[in-house]
């Protein structure tokens, strides 16, 4: 990742570099208007100066970032395995959250954190749920479940079109056929995979899609609030439904819930993921397992071979998944 230099800022704000200075320096001479756009450049950028750059660049810190949009179950589970897997090493884990102050943030939080960190705090990068291409380079980045693959940028991702293929067979071989959609973050390459993985379940069995019946959250709970109530005030409400993500799936049983719906007797519910909240909630959720922990100890793994210099053996990988049975589905009744 290449750093963000104090002429990559006047470039893009269209003003110099001596403008750049003072208003970094708070000096005066500078009309409001500027000062306000320049700042917002720095911001989005990510510019943070060259204090120290070169001395810390000289050497290395010993220290690998993980950066996430935020805090939530899935990317709490990966962390778990980074941080399992860099026990007896030499590295050091450092995590922040780009978006943690709002989840619903536009893309690009992943650039603005890279080019704040690059060169100076960290080593090299492991991104979990990148929605933007981030450079690689002299600063190594590995990406967990990327927007895309990048040949440029090593990542670690699962099976999401076949994992969600098996969640809707499971759900046909119920006998449901009336099945609902709540789909993922419409930037990531995984929503897209799941949702084909479940219009292709369907197209297999013989059965249409409605397409009333296909709603798009956004991976969190406060985004599957409206699509699950369309889903399930629907005057031809689906049997069962199938969500991107465990913590969607749990907001449409919530949901479900607060209808007076017994899950799985009037509604059957699929998730993605097997965060441990899949496993606490009641009933248990049936879900889509990817081996969340195995992932981020794969990306420490990734990472520690591009600092050592070494060449990947397989630059993308691409894990299995399992379908885990549990109690928020059942046989569709009469």
């Amino acid at each position: 990742m290449r750093r963000v230099t104090i002429t990559d800022v006047a470039r893009a704000a269209g003003v110099s570099v001596s403008t750049i200075s003072k208003v970094m320096n708070g000096r005066d001479g500078i009309a409001p208007a500027t000062q306000l756009r320049v700042q917002r450049v720095i911001d989005e950028l990510g510019y943070v100066g060259n204090v120290g750059a070169q001395s810390l660049r000289a050497r290395r810190t010993g220290v690998i970032g993980v950066l996430v949009s935020q805090f939530e179950p899935y990317s709490a589970e990966v962390l778990k395995g980074i941080g399992r897997a860099a026990e007896g090493t030499e590295h050091e884990i450092m995590a922040w959250a780009g978006a943690s102050h709002n989840p619903h943030a536009p893309t690009g939080w992943e650039q603005k954190l890279l080019g704040r960190l690059a060169g100076s705090l960290i080593d090299g990068a492991i991104i979990v749920t990148p929605s933007v291409a981030a450079d690689s380079g002299t600063f190594p980045v590995v990406a967990v479940d990327p927007q895309e693959a990048l040949p440029t940028i090593p990542s670690v991702a699962v099976d999401d079109e076949g994992g969600t293929r098996s969640a809707v067979r499971h759900l046909i071989e119920l006998g449901h056929s009336r099945i609902g959609y709540l789909g993922g973050r419409d930037d990531l390459a995984s929503a897209a995979a799941r949702e084909q993985g479940f219009r292709a379940a369907m197209a297999e069995a013989g059965l249409v899609v409605d397409e009333s019946l296909v709603q798009v959250g956004d991976y969190s709970g406060v985004g599957a609030v409206l699509p699950a109530a369309a889903l399930l005030d629907h005057p031809e409400r689906p049997t069962a439904i199938v969500a991107a993500n465990d913590v969607s799936a749990i907001q449409v049983m919530t949901a479900a819930a607060s209808r007076k719906m017994v899950v799985p007797d009037d509604l059957s519910v699929v998730g993605f993921d097997d965060v441990p909240e899949a496993s606490w909630h009641v009933p248990g959720l049936t879900t889509v397992a990817q081996p969340l922990r195995s992932i981020g100890a794969l990306a420490l793994k990734t990472m520690l071979e591009l600092l050592a210099g070494r060449d990947l053996d397989e630059p993308h990988l691409r894990l299995p998944t399992h379908l885990v049975v549990r109690g928020s589905t059942a046989a569709l009744r009469g």
